[in-house]
C-alpha cells in the first residue's frame, strides 16, 4: 500500500553550491535543481538518457556571461554546462550529467529585420517556423526546412547544422549564417563573420581566448587545406561539426569562424545570436505525389526524378504510409494521393516538389514530368519504374497537408504495434544519390538479417535516408544490437563514400569521428576543441576531445539508455500507464502555434514539465521509484479514510508532489491522445496517477464539489431561479472562491429543460422506450443528456428537438442517467467505473431497439467512446453520435429547407472534438450547405475553459490568457460566431463582459443557428 514518500537523487553538493552562488551573484534568470526539471533534460528525441545536476535559464547574454564567469572559480572548475534549444535531437547531442543551460524560454527575441538585404538577426530561442511568421509579410523565409520546424529553434538549426527538404536548392543551415554572437566558456562574449584572411591574422594577436580561436582557425584550415579537400566528400549533406572545408574561403580568402560554430553541437561556446539571410518565397509551387508499387521502385525512380528539374524529391515508404493511414492525418491527405489499382496498391510515394518565380517555367517542368509519368501508366502494371498512379497539388493547404504527413513521419513510427519502436541510431545517412537504391538495398539486407522491422522516409534528392530499425531498448539483447547496427552502418556508408551523420548530428555517435577522419585531421578536430574548451568543459565526449587532456574520453552509443529505466518499471504497470511508456520524445506537443489545440497547457506556461512529453516522463520515473519502493501502481488505489490520509503539504521534498503540480496543470482536453503521432493520453494516466496520490494525500473540498455535480444539479435545477439567487449573490461567490477555489460558474437555466420542452415531444427513461411498439419508435431521435448543456444551456437542446421535428422526426428526451466526465478528470476512479458501468447498461438497451442516439456535448460524449472502453466491464453495443454526425446521414432531409441566406457564420470548434473528429467542420460545413448557408471554420488552440479548469482560481490568468491566444481576435472579428463545445460557450460568456474582448454578439451552438435556419 502506498504509504510512503517516493525519494530521488538530489544534484551533487557541488551544484548545489554553484546554484547557491549564482544565485547570490544576480543571476536574473530561473535556476530550477527540482527532480521533475531535471528530468525533462534527461531526455531529447534519441534513445539516451542522461540526468543533469541542474537545469538554467538565462534571461539575457549578460545572465549567462554571469554563469559561466562564476563557473571560473577554482571551486567549481569540474563543472560541465550544454546548451539546450527545442530538445528534438536524435543522438543525444544536448545531454549532459552535469548543467543544461536552456535558451528556448527566454532568448525569443526577433531583433532585426532588414528585409531589404533580405536578412534577419534574432536571439537563438526562437522556433524556426515562429521565424518565418515574422518573416512572411515581407515576401521571406528562412529555407533551411526540417520536419520539427515548429518546435526547433533557431540555435539547436545551428548547432546540427541542420538541413531537411529542399537541401540541393536551399542547402543547410550553415549557408545561411551571415554572422554569430557566442559566449565563450570563460564568459567572453564573441561575433563572428567571414573576415579577410589579413583581418584574421591581425585578430590572432593577443592573449584573448577570441586571439587562440583565430590562430588554430587559420594553422587548421589553411595550413591543412590539401588533407581537408582529400576528406571531405562532394555532398549536398557536407560534414557537421567544425566544418574545417568551409571556415577558409580560398577564392575569397576570408576566414569564417561561424562554419566551426554550425554544428558543432555545443562543444565550443553558447551562441546566442545569429544574423541569417532569407530567401524569397517562391510565387508558384506545385506537388506531384506519385504512387510505387513498392518503396525499391520509388527509391529507383528518383534519379529520374531529380533529373526532371525538382526544387526537392521527398519519399516516404509503405510502414509509414499505413501507421498515417490510422492516424488523424489521413482525413485530410487521402485525397491528395493515389492508391493506385486493388493489384497494384501504393506501397510507397515520392514527393517531387517544383517552385519558380514563373508560372511559365512551372508549368514547363510540370508537363515534362507528367509527360514521363503518362509513359509509364501507359506501360501498364508492369511498367520500369513501378508507377501505380499519381496526383498534383497546386494549392498552398493542399501542399501543407501532404508536407504535414511527411514531417509527421517521425512520430508516426512510434506508433508501430508491439515493445519493438523504430528508434534512431543510424538514421541519417548520406551517400551519393545515384547510389543511394543500392546502399538501401544492402542496408535493408542487414536488418533483414537480424529479422528487424523498420520504416523509411527522407530526402532522396540529397542522398539522405531516414532509416529506423525497431527495437526495444528494454532488453538487453536489443541493446546490444544497436551497437552492431551501429558498427556495420557506419562501415557501409563509408563503402558507398557517404556519411553517417548526414543531418542529424553526432551525439553520441562521436566515437566513429576518429576512424572517419583519420589521424591527422581528428589531431585537428582536437585542436579546435582545445582553442575553444582546453579543460573539455562544453558538452564534454561530443565531436572531439581537447588535444593534450590526459582523461577527456569521447562518449559511445553504449551510453545509458532510456530503456535501461523503464526495464526497471514491472510489466503490469508498464501495461497499466502504457501511454506514458509509448512517448519517444518526439516533442510534438512544444508545437509553438497557438492555433493548434495540442497542449495548451504548455503554451501558456513555456514550462516543458507541463507538456505531454513532461508528463510522460515523470510518470515514467514514477513508476520506477515505485517499483523501488515495492509498490504496484497497476491497479486502482484501495480505498482509504479521508481522515486518515496526509495534510497536503506534509514532506514537500516527496517526488510526489512534483508529479502533482504538473497533472494540475493539464486542462484534461485530450488533444494530446489524437494529436500526438504516438497517442501519448495525458488525462488517461493522469486520472489514475491522481487516484493514488489522494490515497496517500488529503484531496481539496473542491475536488468533491466537482465529483457531485451530476447528483446535485439536477436537483437545483428544479428551482432554477431559487438555485441561482442562492449560489450568485455575492457572498455565496465569495465563499465559493475562499472554501472552494472556484470561480465563475455559470447559471442555471430559466426556465429550465423541463419547462422549454414542448408537449408534443417525448421524454421519459429507457423502460418506457421499451414498451413501444415498432412503429412507435420508428421516427425517434434519442437525446442523450449530458450535465451541462441539459442544465446550463438548456435552450442548445431545444433547438437540436426543433431541427429534429421540423425534419419529420421524434425527439426524445432520455432522462439524464450520468456520465461520470468529471469523475474521471479529478481521479475518482472507482465511482467512474459504477457510473460507466449503468450508463453503458441502459444505452446498451436503447441500442437494441435499434433507435438512434445523439448527445449535444461533444466532451462527454467522446468519454463514452474513449474513457469507457477501460472502464464499461461487458461489451458497449451502442454509440451516441454528435449532432453534425446524425445531421450528415440526413443531407438529403435537410435540402428541402434550402434557402438563400446572406452572411457567413465562423465555426470554432472544440479542442477535444476537433482532433478526436478531425471530420467536424467540415461535416458542419456540410450540413448548413445543404441549407444554403456558409459556415466557415476558424482554427483556433484550446479557449482556456476545459470543463472546471477555467473555473478553478489558481488557473484563472492562464485560462485568461489561453483565449486571449488564438478566441479573443477571431470573435471580435465576427459577426456571427458558433461554437460546438459547451465550456467553449462557457468561457466566451465570461470573457464577454471584458472591455478588452468586445465581441460584436454572444456565442452560440451551431444547431442553434440551423434551427432558426429550418423555422
Amino acid at each position: 500500500m502506498l504509504d510512503q514518500h517516493v525519494s530521488y537523487e538530489v544534484p551533487a553538493a557541488g551544484y548545489r553550491r554553484y546554484s547557491q552562488a549564482l544565485t547570490q551573484a544576480g543571476f536574473a534568470g530561473a535556476i530550477e535543481d527540482n527532480y521533475a526539471s531535471r528530468l525533462l533534460a534527461a531526455t531529447d528525441n534519441s534513445v539516451y538518457q542522461l540526468l543533469p545536476q541542474l537545469v538554467i535559464f538565462p534571461r539575457d547574454t549578460a545572465d549567462l556571461q554571469l554563469a559561466l564567469q562564476l563557473a571560473q572559480r577554482e571551486d567549481f572548475l569540474d563543472l560541465t554546462f550544454s546548451p539546450r534549444g527545442g530538445g528534438t535531437g536524435t543522438n543525444g547531442q544536448s545531454l549532459n550529467q552535469g548543467i543544461i543551460i536552456d535558451l528556448s524560454r527566454t532568448f525569443k527575441n526577433i531583433l532585426e529585420i532588414a528585409p531589404e538585404q533580405a536578412w534577419v538577426r534574432c536571439q537563438t530561442g526562437v522556433v524556426k517556423d515562429a521565424l518565418n511568421d515574422a518573416v512572411r509579410e515581407h515576401g521571406l523565409f528562412f529555407s533551411p526546412d526540417l520536419s520539427t520546424s515548429n518546435r526547433a529553434t533557431i540555435g539547436g538549426m545551428i548547432n546540427t547544422d541542420a538541413s531537411g527538404q529542399g537541401s540541393l536548392v536551399y542547402g543547410k543551415t550553415s549557408d545561411h549564417i551571415l554572422g554569430l554572437q557566442a559566449v565563450l566558456i570563460n564568459g567572453e562574449v564573441i561575433e563572428t563573420a567571414p573576415v579577410s584572411v589579413a583581418e584574421a591574422q591581425r585578430r590572432a594577436h593577443g592573449e584573448s581566448m577570441e586571439a587562440s580561436l583565430y590562430r588554430q582557425a587559420i594553422a587548421t584550415c589553411i595550413g591543412k587545406r590539401s588533407a581537408i579537400e582529400a576528406k571531405f566528400p562532394p555532398l549536398n549533406r557536407f560534414l557537421t561539426g567544425y566544418d574545417l572545408k568551409h571556415c577558409y574561403d580560398p577564392q575569397a580568402q576570408t576566414i569564417d569562424l561561424s562554419r566551426l560554430l554550425a554544428g558543432s553541437e555545443g562543444t565550443l561556446a553558447f551562441i546566442t545570436e545569429a544574423k541569417l539571410n532569407l530567401t524569397a518565397i517562391p510565387r508558384h509551387k506545385v506537388l506531384v505525389n506519385i504512387s510505387y508499387r513498392n518503396f525499391d521502385a520509388a527509391l529507383r525512380h528518383a534519379p529520374v526524378l531529380v533529373k526532371a528539374r525538382a526544387t526537392s524529391v521527398e519519399t516516404i515508404d509503405n510502414t509509414v504510409l499505413n501507421l498515417a493511414r490510422n492516424d488523424i492525418i489521413w482525413d485530410s491527405v487521402r485525397e491528395h494521393l493515389s492508391e493506385g489499382q486493388a493489384d497494384q496498391p501504393m506501397d510507397g510515394i515520392n514527393m517531387v516538389e517544383y517552385t519558380a518565380v514563373d508560372q511559365a517555367e512551372i508549368d514547363a517542368k510540370l508537363q515534362q514530368l507528367i509527360a514521363i509519368l503518362e509513359r509509364e501508366l501507359e506501360a501498364g502494371a508492369n511498367n520500369q519504374h513501378g508507377v501505380v498512379g499519381y496526383k498534383i497539388c497546386d494549392q498552398a493547404d493542399s501542399i501543407q497537408t501532404i508536407y504535414a504527413m511527411r514531417k509527421k513521419a517521425v512520430g508516426l513510427l512510434g506508433a508501430v504495434k508491439g515493445e519493438r519502436k523504430p528508434i534512431a541510431f543510424a538514421e541519417d545517412t548520406a551517400v551519393p544519390p545515384e547510389s543511394l537504391a543500392d546502399f538501401i538495398s544492402e542496408f535493408r539486407g542487414l536488418l533483414d538479417q537480424h529479422e528487424l522491422q523498420y520504416g523509411m522516409f527522407g530526402h532522396v534528392d540529397a542522398g539522405v535516408l531516414h532509416v529506423r530499425p525497431a527495437l526495444d531498448m528494454k532488453v538487453p539483447a536489443d541493446e546490444q544490437m544497436l551497437r552492431r547496427i551501429s558498427d556495420k552502418v557506419a562501415a557501409l556508408t563509408a563503402k558507398y563514400g557517404g556519411l553517417m551523420w548526414g543531418e542529424h548530428g553526432k551525439g553520441f555517435r562521436s566515437e566513429y569521428a576518429p576512424t572517419f577522419f583519420g589521424p591527422e585531421l581528428y589531431t585537428e578536430l582536437q585542436k579546435i576543441k582545445a582553442a575553444f574548451d582546453p579543460d573539455n568543459r562544453l558538452n564534454p565526449g561530443k565531436l572531439a576531445t581537447p588535444f593534450g587532456h590526459p582523461t577527456a574520453q569521447l562518449v559511445s552509443v553504449d551510453a545509458r539508455k532510456r530503456g535501461f529505466f523503464d526495464r526497471q518499471i514491472p510489466i503490469a504497470a508498464r501495461a497499466s500507464y502504457q501511454a506514458a511508456l509509448n512517448c519517444n520524445g518526439n516533442g510534438l506537443c512544444f508545437n509553438y502555434a497557438e492555433a493548434s489545440p495540442m497542449c495548451p497547457s504548455y503554451k501558456v506556461t513555456g514550462d516543458r514539465r507541463n507538456s505531454p512529453k513532461g508528463r510522460a516522463t515523470l510518470i515514467r520515473e514514477w513508476l520506477r521509484l515505485n517499483a523501488r519502493e515495492g509498490v504496484d501502481v497497476s491497479a486502482e488505489a484501495p480505498q482509504k479514510s479521508w481522515f486518515w490520509r496526509f495534510p497536503k503539504r506534509q514532506n514537500a521534498s516527496d517526488f510526489n508532489h512534483q508529479v502533482k503540480a504538473s497533472m494540475d496543470a493539464c486542462l484534461a482536453c485530450k488533444a494530446c491522445a489524437s494529436e500526438c503521432p504516438v497517442k501519448v493520453d495525458v488525462p488517461q494516466f493522469r486520472a489514475k496517477f491522481l487516484q493514488w496520490y489522494y490515497h496517500l494525500y488529503r484531496r481539496p473540498l473542491r475536488d468533491y464539489l466537482v465529483a457531485s455535480v451530476e447528483r446535485t444539479v439536477p436537483l437545483m435545477a428544479k428551482w432554477p431561479r431559487i438555485s441561482n439567487a442562492l449560489t450568485h449573490n455575492g457572498l455565496s461567490q465569495w465563499l465559493f472562491a475562499k472554501v472552494f477555489g472556484y470561480v465563475d460558474t455559470p447559471k442555471l437555466s430559466v426556465p429550465n429543460l423541463q419547462q422549454q420542452w414542448q408537449q408534443d415531444w417525448l421524454s421519459g427513461n429507457v423502460e418506457q422506450l421499451q414498451a413501444m411498439d415498432a412503429k412507435e419508435r420508428q421516427n425517434i431521435v434519442v437525446i442523450v443528456q449530458d450535465p451541462f448543456t441539459s442544465f446550463y444551456q438548456a435552450e442548445v437542446v431545444v433547438a437540436f428537438a426543433k431541427v429534429v421535428a421540423r425534419m419529420g422526426y421524434q425527439p426524445y428526451l432520455l432522462d439524464f442517467i450520468g456520465n461520470g466526465k468529471a469523475l474521471h478528470v479529478k481521479g475518482f476512479l472507482s465511482q467512474f467505473r459504477r457510473v460507466v458501468q449503468r450508463v453503458s447498461k441502459q444505452l446498451n438497451a436503447v441500442a437494441e431497439l435499434a433507435i438512434p442516439m445523439v448527445g449535444l456535448d461533444a466532451a462527454t460524449v467522446l468519454v463514452m467512446r474513449d474513457e469507457y472502453r477501460e472502464f464499461r466491464g461487458a461489451p458497449q453495443n451502442y454509440k451516441v453520435q454528435l449532432v453534425h454526425e446524425w445531421l450528415c446521414e440526413h443531407l438529403a432531409e435537410l435540402q428541402q429547407f434550402k434557402g438563400v441566406h446572406e452572411g457567413s457564420a465562423d465555426l470554432l470548434t472544440h479542442c477535444t472534438e476537433q482532433t478526436a473528429v478531425p471530420t467536424t467542420a467540415k461535416q458542419w460545413q456540410q450540413v448548413f450547405a445543404s441549407v444554403g448557408k456558409t459556415i466557415k471554420p476558424v482554427a483556433t488552440g484550446c479557449c482556456g475553459m476545459a470543463g472546471t479548469y477555467g473555473h478553478e482560481i489558481e488557473q484563472l490568468e492562464h485560462s485568461k490568457r489561453l483565449f486571449a491566444m488564438s478566441w479573443q481576435q477571431p470573435l471580435a472579428a465576427s459577426a456571427q460566431p458558433l461554437a460546438t463545445g459547451f465550456s467553449c460557450r462557457c468561457q466566451t460568456h465570461r470573457m464577454q463582459a471584458t472591455e478588452t474582448t468586445k465581441l460584436r454578439q454572444d456565442v452560440r451552438h451551431p444547431v442553434q443557428l440551423l434551427a432558426d435556419l429550418l423555422s
